[in-house]
């Protein structure tokens, strides 16, 4: 119980921390350049409409330099709407097809190298937040086989991949909506994101009257997979 007093009070004290940042500069021109600074979400390369048989599909594939996880968030900052968004290219993914299936998939991500361009925001995020130090990566890995012969055969794809997202210490079973396409080189592409809430993994999100975080966010992810 201490130890989760300890994470609300250090979430509580970093949002003070950003959102007097806010206050000093003005609600309205924080909130636009929060805004506009925020990542759009993943999506899939416009050059993604090739093809793969299925002798070149099967095996395993690993994520490219190319991927990138992180998380987007809302909150109110004196009543202008806020989203803020992080991300890191550390992230390791695999993934097995057989017969035109995706069998089995594994996304590891360095939590601690997450980034916005509010380092006070960071710093709250991985020593109070998560707790990186102790909990360093975030995991999801796919539970259920599901076919992506469409995607192979040249059409975007959406699908609903069901596993486990193991974050701050605790594991819950997940669905993340994700797109799945070949791009013109031969790359399986893959896009989508895993609707949370902070208390399933022992985080609460603050409200402090003046900043209110939304209880539930979003990781998100876009991998780049190669054989």
């Amino acid at each position: 119980m201490r130890t989760r007093t300890k994470v609300i009070i250090g979430i509580a004290a970093g949002v003070v921390v950003i959102a007097g940042v806010g206050v000093v500069v003005g609600p309205r021109l924080y909130a636009d350049a929060v805004n506009g600074s925020a990542a759009a979400a993943p999506s899939l390369s416009p050059s993604a409409a090739g093809k793969l048989d299925a002798a070149s599909a099967d095996g395993t594939w690993k994520s490219g330099s190319g991927s990138y996880a992180g998380y987007r968030v809302h909150e109110v900052l004196q009543g202008q709407d806020v989203t803020v968004v992080g991300r890191t290219k550390q992230v390791e993914g695999t993934a097995t097809v057989a017969d035109g299936k995706l069998s089995d998939a594994t996304v590891t991500v360095q939590v601690g190298k997450i980034s916005t361009p509010e380092a006070a925001r960071d710093a709250y995020f991985r020593d109070k937040a998560l707790q990186t130090d102790q909990f360093p990566t975030a995991t999801f890995r796919v539970t259920k086989p599901v076919d992506v012969s469409t995607a192979l055969g040249g059409s975007t794809q959406s699908v609903t991949l069901s596993g486990d997202l193991t974050m701050h210490g605790v594991t819950k079973t997940v669905q993340a909506d994700a797109q799945v396409a070949v791009g013109k080189d031969g790359d399986v592409q893959v896009a989508g994101k895993v609707p949370v809430t902070f208390q399933d993994y022992g985080v609460t999100a603050p409200s402090l009257g003046f900043v209110t975080v939304d209880p539930k966010g979003s990781v998100e992810f876009s991998l780049d997979l190669a054989k």
